[in-house]
This record gives structure tokens, C-alpha cells and sequence, in this order.
């Protein structure tokens, strides 16, 4: 399998360079501005030179000549055959602190075995599946939603209040973790494109931002995180959302893929069965595979992965249930400090923008969101025959026909 894949990104790699621009730009070039420079890395090499050297002098001045002798030549033997990785570890630094506005975030290989992971090691569907992404990305001006702050801020307010997630801390492997308010979620306070540009720029600050800064609290590169799904107040009108939700999916599936490693079910109230028999068919197999659902708030089962106080609130308590405690901030909460910076940042992005180019215009985004295809009609034509069963083809069905995603 191993060799497999390496022949998968070898192809993968030689269809890449034949990129042209737009798509080029898209797919990996970086901000200059927060490029780490080359020269902290070199004097990162010469700091690691330079201690070797008064080793080996300390060693002569206390009298240990044969350790200094030892001391030089494996200084020796390890310039010599690891000075080229090395200079290259310092480049790979160089980028590996660098904000990026594109795909691949500083790791161009990692974002191919991505997409070879999501079309199954198949070369030509992972190539065609990325140069779908990045036409996507150019389409809908993926690269600046960042600098497209949702105006005015009571409706920012109204958006988290009803599609509920947050950044509650990080698993003990340093990757960020998510909490999903699915049950209570109503969006219902905004258009469509409003939450889609909501979900979107939450990808793109996770990709340009909490990634990045994971990866260098850890000192390890974190490309994943993890997120756990609330059920409470799950209730088959909840299904009224379907076209939301396999929206949000579509665009994650094909433009953002592999970039959760677990999605963990909490507190499933007992239709959560059947609301899961209308929403699995909308999910790709891979995605099915790494959802665990757990018992109650499943805090037992989620300490094992994070500390207690990376936690979402719904499940630090003994029973289940999405309230917290008075003496912390709500995650979902427009107030609670993870969606204050991510606001601040696009709004510091937007004026920056506007000294470049010009204001921009105010409004929804109208994103176009790829589907399926050959899938579509066989997810539309499960749902309506499960809502029909559920609801006797009454209410949520007439509901549900009437949600569009074009208009705002």
C-alpha cells in the first residue's frame, strides 16, 4: 500500500506542475507579509554549530581530550549527512509558520494525499477533484472571503446564535477541537448564503489560522481536528434544515476534504435514529467511518482524547444538555473569545483590502455549491421517501421543497 501511495502522489505531483495561472495561485502561492524569514532558520543552524564548538572547547579545557576529539567527529559525521536535510528542514520552517490564502497551507504533499485519500488512491478522480476545488475557489473568490466581514454585526450575532459552533481548545495530539450545536441549530435569523459564507470563512481561519498556530504550539505539523456533534433538543422538524445541512456537506466533502479525524456523537435523544437514516445517505463512506457515537454527553470517552478543559460545556456535566455553566462563556456565543478574534481578524483583513482595492461590496456571498452529480438524485429520492415515511409526507416535506440556495 505504501508503495502504492507513492506512486499515486509521484502522478499526482507531475499533473500538478502543469498547473497554469489562476489555478497555480490558488493552490499555493503564500502571504508575503507573514512568510518567516529564511535567515531565522540559517542562524537556527549556526546557533546549533556554534554550541557543538564550545562543547568540544569545553571538553579540552576540563581535560577530556578523546571527548572532544569525539565530540568533533560526530559533529563531522553529522554536517556531512544531515546538513542537506537540515538546510531543507530550515526552508520547510521557513514556510511552516507562513499564513496562507490557498489549498495547501505550506504542505503541497499533504494536501495531494488528502484528495488521493477522498477519491480512494485514485489518481485522475483526485486530480479532476482538486482542479474542481481550486475552479471553485477562483469562481466564488474563495481566496479573500476572509476580507468579507458579515454586516452589520447583529446579524454576525443573529448567525451565531443560530448555527452553534466553536473552538473549545485542543486534543492532547494538539489538534484544535470543534464543538457542533446540531440539535438546536435553527437558521432561521439569516438567508441561506449568509450561513454558507458563515461556514466558509470558519473553514478558511481554521485552515489559515488555527491549524497554523496548532502546528507551531505543538511543533509538529497538525493538519486535522476534532469535532463533536450535540444532539440535545434534536427533533424530527429538525429535518426542516436538510438542504442546509447537505449544503454545508457538499462544500465540505469535495473543497475541504479529510481535515476532521473523528466526529464524535453526544447526548442522542432516542429520534436521533431516525434523523441519522435521512442524513447518512448524504455523507461519503469515509466520512461515515469516523463518526463514533457515544454515550450521553460522553465525557468519560472524550478525556481520553482532550482535557477536561478543552471540554465543549454540553459535556462537563453528569447529564446531557447544551447549557453551560454561569461562570464561562457559551463556545457557540458571538462573545466568547474564539469568535471575537475570528471577526476582528476579517474585519482587519476587509480594511486592509479596502486600502488596496477598494471597499467591498456589502452583502451575501451567492457561492455556487458543488453537487454529486451522479448521486444527487439518488440522496433527493432517499430523503423524500424517508421524510414521507416520518412525517406521512406532510409538513417538513412541503417545508423542505420550498428551501432554495441561489437567492438571499
Amino acid at each position: 500500500m505504501a508503495a502504492a501511495s507513492e506512486e499515486a502522489i509521484k502522478q499526482f505531483s507531475v499533473l500538478m506542475e502543469q498547473l497554469e495561472e489562476p489555478l497555480k495561485t490558488t493552490f499555493q502561492v503564500p502571504i508575503c507579509s507573514a512568510f518567516r524569514p529564511y535567515w531565522i532558520s540559517v542562524l537556527s543552524l549556526l546557533s546549533c554549530a556554534f554550541l557543538c564548538i564550545i562543547s568540544c572547547f569545553g571538553a579540552v579545557i576540563v581535560g577530556h581530550a578523546p571527548a572532544a576529539a569525539e565530540l568533533r567527529l560526530d559533529f563531522a559525521s553529522v554536517s556531512v549527512c544531515w546538513f542537506p536535510f537540515l538546510v531543507d528542514f530550515g526552508v520547510a520552517q521557513a514556510f511552516y509558520f507562513a499564513r496562507f490564502v490557498n489549498v495547501h497551507q505550506g504542505y503541497p504533499r499533504g494536501t495531494l494525499l488528502r484528495f488521493l485519500k477522498a477519491r480512494e488512491w485514485n489518481v485522475p478522480k483526485a486530480y479532476k477533484m482538486l482542479m474542481d476545488c481550486l475552479n471553485w475557489r477562483l469562481q466564488n473568490e474563495i481566496d479573500s472571503v476572509l476580507a468579507k466581514p458579515i454586516l452589520p454585526a447583529d446579524l454576525y450575532r443573529s448567525i451565531r446564535d443560530t448555527l452553534l459552533v466553536g473552538l473549545t481548545g485542543y486534543s492532547k495530539q494538539g489538534q484544535p477541537v470543534y464543538a457542533f450545536g446540531v440539535g438546536l441549530s435553527t437558521f432561521d435569523r439569516a438567508s441561506v448564503n449568509y450561513y454558507l459564507q458563515s461556514h466558509i470563512q470558519m473553514n478558511e481561519y481554521r485552515d489559515r489560522v488555527v491549524l497554523p498556530g496548532a502546528s507551531e504550539m505543538s511543533g509538529k505539523q497538525i493538519n486535522t481536528c476534532l469535532k463533536v456533534m450535540d444532539m440535545t433538543g434534536l427533533k424530527l422538524s429538525a429535518l426542516n434544515q436538510i438542504k442546509m445541512l447537505s449544503t454545508i456537506t457538499a462544500v465540505d466533502d469535495l473543497n475541504y476534504p479529510e481535515k476532521t479525524e473523528t466526529y464524535y456523537i453526544v447526548n442522542a435523544p432516542y429520534v436521533f435514529s431516525a434523523c441519522w437514516k435521512v442524513v447518512k445517505p448524504l455523507l461519503q463512506e469515509r466520512t461515515k467511518k469516523k463518526i463514533k457515537v457515544l454515550y450521553g454527553p460522553g465525557r468519560d470517552e472524550l478525556l481520553k482524547v482532550m482535557d477536561y478543559a478543552s471540554l465543549p460545556h454540553f459535556c462537563k456535566r453528569e447529564g446531557s444538555g447544551s447549557g453551560s455553566s454561569s461562570d464561562e462563556v457559551d463556545c457557540y456565543s458571538y462573545d466568547h473569545p474564539f469568535h471575537q478574534e475570528l471577526y476582528n481578524y476579517v474585519k482587519q483583513q476587509a480594511l486592509r483590502n479596502q486600502d488596496s482595492v477598494g471597499p467591498a461590496k456589502q452583502g451575501s456571498m451567492h457561492v455556487r455549491v458543488p453537487t454529486p452529480d451522479l448521486e444527487e438524485a439518488k440522496i433527493m429520492e432517499t430523503i423524500q421517501s424517508e421524510l414521507h415515511n416520518l412525517k406521512g409526507g406532510d409538513g417538513i416535506s412541503r417545508s423542505f421543497s420550498r428551501i432554495t440556495i441561489e437567492g438571499p
